[in-house]
């Protein structure tokens, strides 16, 4: 008798299987049609807001692309006219150079326009116009799209104008903030407020101020040699370092020691 090899299918079994591919292939059909009805359904309900949406993207990122286009513009219309009007001051046509910095000036908000601020504020300084410019400068300083360190320059430069004219007190309550060590300004700062207290006879005040900026290495020589004489005027001590002082003037210790001993003698 023939026996069924061990691998071969029966009919039943054979049968069964085409059935449940039959099967998963309707399945199949049936799922994809699902599928296309959902997304033909999200397509009608949402398809124009997404559409639009989409719509209203691109139209920003074209007027960003068109607002960019235009600040560049500006800015390199603004910085022919700084160049320009920097020619001109170089030229010596420093009233030229006031006029064409006029309308940039005029312009609200920081950057350029703070600049052009300054420098017309610059040339009514020179020009002898303290109070114009007092005035510029005070509108720098309360111009708040301007750089903290530009309206703090505004400040000590109205001052420094009006200094003749401003009340001591005055002066010390509005450059205090800036003369402190670690400030940009607190060398010229600490100067014209050390003056208000000597004027308010505030002898040791002004000695102290004297002194700090006498030490501060980051402050500019000339004001450090000016604050030294005057500390030593007012019986502050303000050299740390008397060989490194002396190194720097060019004066050799035996000399120095020597000049000390003839004024003494005399």
């Amino acid at each position: 008798m023939a026996l069924t090899p061990k691998n071969e299918l029966t009919r039943e079994e054979k049968r069964e299987r085409q059935e449940n591919a039959q099967q998963e292939a309707l399945l199949r059909e049936v799922d994809d049609a699902v599928r296309q009805g959902d997304a033909e359904a999200f397509l009608d309900k949402w398809g124009k807001p997404l559409l639009g949406l989409l719509l209203a993207g691109l139209a920003a990122f074209a007027g960003y692309l068109f607002w960019e286009s235009r600040q560049e513009a500006a800015m390199e219309r603004d910085s022919e006219t700084l160049v320009g009007a920097l020619d001109q001051i170089q030229a010596g046509n420093i009233d030229t150079g006031f006029d064409r910095l006029e309308e940039l000036a005029g312009k609200e908000g920081g950057g350029a326009a703070v600049v052009a601020a300054m420098m017309r504020a610059g040339i009514a300084e020179q020009r002898g116009d303290d109070e114009d410019a007092a005035a510029m400068f005070q509108a720098i300083a309360e111009n708040g799209d301007a750089a903290p360190a530009m309206r703090d320059l505004a400040t000590l430069r109205r001052v420094a104008i009006l200094y003749d004219t401003m009340d001591s007190a005055q002066i010390v309550s509005t450059l205090k903030p800036l003369a402190v060590p670690g400030n940009a300004y607190f060398a010229s700062a600490g100067e014209l407020v050390a003056h208000a207290y000597l004027d308010q006879g505030k002898r040791a005040e002004a000695g102290a101020l004297f002194a700090q900026i006498a030490k501060d290495d980051e402050s500019p020589e000339t004001i450090r040699s000016r604050a030294r004489q005057m500390a030593g005027v007012l019986g502050v001590d303000a050299i740390e370092d008397v060989d490194a002082l002396l190194e720097e003037q060019g004066v050799e210790r035996e000399q120095a020691d020597g000049e000390d001993a003839a004024a003494v003698t005399e």
